[in-house]
């Protein structure tokens, strides 16, 4: 019994050996083989790297870049754009407010209120409380508040673009939720 027992374990095993013998596996070498031989990568190649050719300076008639008639040059420009000094000027020329020595984005505003019919926003500034009103200014590019809602103070503010012209741009503050 022990005898048949142990042929029947040997035929079963060598059944399942046989099983696993030849397979598909060399059809799917033979297939890999085929679509790696048909396949080119396409490189394209770098294109060479462009020749600097320096350029000589050529300082034959031409104004220093940092002399002093080059600056008076500019300062003369600058002063006979008419445009470019009739938006800052009544800026230069009035007292400074306490919170234009503040940048706009070290101010939170943190409500607002209703004082005497007139909208008031409660500013918070180096933990200090400030009452603006329509007309004050704050920050340091000449802000100037023009409206105050519930949750908003909007402001004109004077700044310079990359022409070195001097253009109004929109800024404002929402209110700040507190946080726990």
């Amino acid at each position: 019994m022990m005898a048949l027992r142990t042929m029947g374990t040997a035929l079963l095993a060598g059944l399942l050996l046989a099983g696993c013998g030849g397979s598909d596996e060399d059809e799917l070498r033979q297939w890999m083989n085929e679509q790696r031989a048909l396949t080119k990568p396409r490189v394209t190649p770098i294109p060479e790297p462009k020749r600097f050719v320096p350029q000589a300076y050529q300082q034959d008639g031409a104004v220093e870049p940092f002399s002093n008639q080059k600056l008076t040059q500019a300062l003369r420009q600058a002063a006979a754009q008419p445009g470019n000094t009739a938006l800052i000027a009544p800026e230069l020329n009035r007292r400074k407010e306490p919170l234009e020595s503040f940048p706009l984005d070290a101010m939170s505003m943190v409500g607002s209120l209703n004082k005497a019919g007139q909208r008031v926003a409660l500013v918070k500034v180096d933990n200090l409380l400030y009452q603006v009103r329509a007309g004050s200014y704050l920050g340091q590019n000449y802000g100037k508040v023009t409206r105050i809602s519930e949750t908003e103070l909007t402001l004109r503010e004077i700044v310079q673009d990359a022409a070195g012209e001097w253009i109004e741009r929109a800024a404002s503050l929402q209110l700040q939720e507190r946080s726990k």
